[in-house]
C-alpha cells in the first residue's frame, strides 16, 4: 500500500506526486489514471470515471483539432444534406476562426476560448451577424463531436454571444433619389435590371439568375426558382433560393413586362437561346454581384459631379425600396411577406419598420371620424 510523504497510508490505488495526487485502476482490463489536488478529490475523479465507465458513457479523449473536426464534420454530415451556397457559407465563416483556434484539440477547448473568439472579432469591427454565424457554425461542430463522444461537454454553450450594437439603418432611396437615380443610369447596359429589381424586390442573385423561360405569359408571372452564385477557384453556378418561400412567383405588371421583353432583345441573342441568363454580360456571360457594385458606383460618381448629394447604394438597396414603396402605397404586409419571399411575417415588419412612424398619423386621421 503507497504511503504519502508523511509516511501515511494510503487509499487502494492512490499516491502522492509532485504536484498532488494520482489514482489508477483497472476496468475490463484497462488502465485508466486520473488526478487531483487532494485525496478526496482524487476519490471522486475515480468514483465518476468508473460511473461513466459502467454505465457506457466514458470519453475517451481523443486528439482531433477542430481544423480536422471541421473537414471531416463537412465531408461526412453536410455535403450530401445541404445546397452547395450552404458549404461555402461554412467554408467562410471557419477561415475566420481557422488561425485562431483551428489546432487546438476538441478536447482543450473551453467556454472562455470561444469566448474570446466572440470578443476578439467584435474588437476587430466584424459584425454581429458575421459572429453570429462563427457561433452556429462551431455549435453544429460541437454537438457533432459530443455525439461522436469526442467531447464531454459543448464549450460553445458556456460562451454568451456579444451585445449588439444599434442597428445601421437600411439604406432606403427617397422618390426623389430613386428617380435620379434611375434618369442617370438610363444610358448604362444594366437600365433594365436596376428596373426591375426597384419594381419586384428581388434579391441581385435570384434577379441575375432569371431566364427567359422564368416568364410566365400564360399566368402572367415571373418565376423566382434559381438564384446565382460565385465561388471562389469555381466560377458561376445556381442554386435553389435563398429559404423555401424564396421560390415564388412575383405578378407581372405591363412595366415589368416591357423592361423583360426589352431585356430579351438587349444584346441582339438569338432567341432560341432561350435558357441563356436574361441579364448577362455583351458576350452572354452571367453577371457578378461585383460587376452590379461597380457600374452603381459609376452611376452615383455622375450623380455626385452635377452637385447632388447622393449616399453610396448597394443592390440590396432596390430591395428596401421596393417594399419601402410598397408598404407607403398600402399593400398589405401578408402580401409583401410573399412577393419579397420572406419565411415570415415578423421578418418582413422588422425589417421595414421605419416606414411605419411617418403613416402612423395618416392611419389615425381614418379612424378620426369614428368618435
Amino acid at each position: 500500500m503507497a504511503v504519502d510523504k508523511r509516511n501515511r497510508k494510503l487509499p487502494k490505488g492512490i499516491r502522492q506526486r509532485y504536484d498532488g495526487y494520482e489514482g489508477r485502476f483497472m476496468y475490463k482490463g484497462a488502465s485508466y489514471l486520473v488526478h487531483g489536488d487532494t485525496i478526496t478529490a482524487t476519490q471522486k475523479e475515480m468514483t465518476e470515471l468508473k460511473y461513466k465507465l459502467e454505465h457506457g458513457i466514458f470519453v475517451e479523449q481523443r486528439k482531433v483539432t477542430l481544423e480536422a473536426w471541421f473537414d471531416t464534420w463537412l465531408r461526412e454530415y453536410k455535403e450530401n444534406r445541404v445546397k452547395l451556397g450552404t458549404l461555402s457559407t461554412y467554408q467562410s465563416a471557419f477561415l475566420v476562426i481557422k488561425d485562431r483556434i483551428g489546432k487546438q484539440y476538441l478536447t482543450d477547448l473551453r467556454g472562455e476560448h470561444i469566448q474570446k473568439v466572440y470578443n476578439d472579432l467584435l474588437k476587430e469591427g466584424y459584425s454581429i451577424s458575421t459572429i453570429s454565424l462563427v457561433s452556429a457554425l462551431l455549435s453544429g461542430l460541437m454537438k457533432q463531436a459530443f455525439r461522436n463522444g469526442l467531447i464531454e461537454r459543448n464549450p460553445v454553450l458556456l460562451a454568451e454571444m456579444p451585445r449588439e450594437a444599434k442597428k445601421k439603418e437600411r439604406r432606403v432611396m427617397t422618390r426623389a433619389e430613386q428617380e435620379l437615380f434611375m434618369e442617370y443610369a438610363k444610358d448604362s447596359y444594366l437600365y433594365n435590371l436596376f428596373a426591375v429589381m426597384l419594381r419586384t424586390g428581388l434579391r441581385s442573385g435570384e434577379a441575375r439568375g432569371l431566364r427567359y423561360s422564368d416568364i410566365d405569359k400564360k399566368n402572367d408571372v415571373l418565376k423566382v426558382q434559381r438564384t446565382l452564385k460565385r465561388k471562389r477557384n469555381a466560377g458561376f453556378y445556381t442554386d435553389t433560393p435563398k429559404t423555401k418561400t424564396s421560390e415564388r412567383n412575383i405578378p407581372l405588371t405591363s412595366d415589368i413586362r416591357k423592361l423583360l421583353e426589352a431585356q430579351r432583345h438587349y444584346w441582339g441573342f438569338k432567341v432560341e437561346k432561350i435558357d441563356r441568363y436574361l441579364f448577362c454580360t455583351e458576350k452572354g456571360e452571367p453577371l457578378s454581384e461585383q460587376r452590379i457594385k461597380y457600374e452603381m458606383d459609376r452611376i452615383t460618381k455622375k450623380i455626385r459631379a452635377t452637385g447632388h448629394d447622393f449616399e453610396r447604394i448597394s443592390p440590396h438597396t432596390f430591395r428596401h425600396t421596393f417594399a419601402t414603396r410598397a408598404i407607403e402605397a398600402g399593400m398589405q404586409p401578408q402580401v409583401l411577406k410573399t412577393i419579397l419571399g420572406h419565411s415570415s411575417l415578423a421578418m418582413t415588419m422588422d425589417l421595414y419598420s421605419h416606414v411605419l412612424p411617418d403613416t402612423k398619423a395618416d392611419e389615425m386621421e381614418k379612424i378620426a371620424g369614428v368618435f
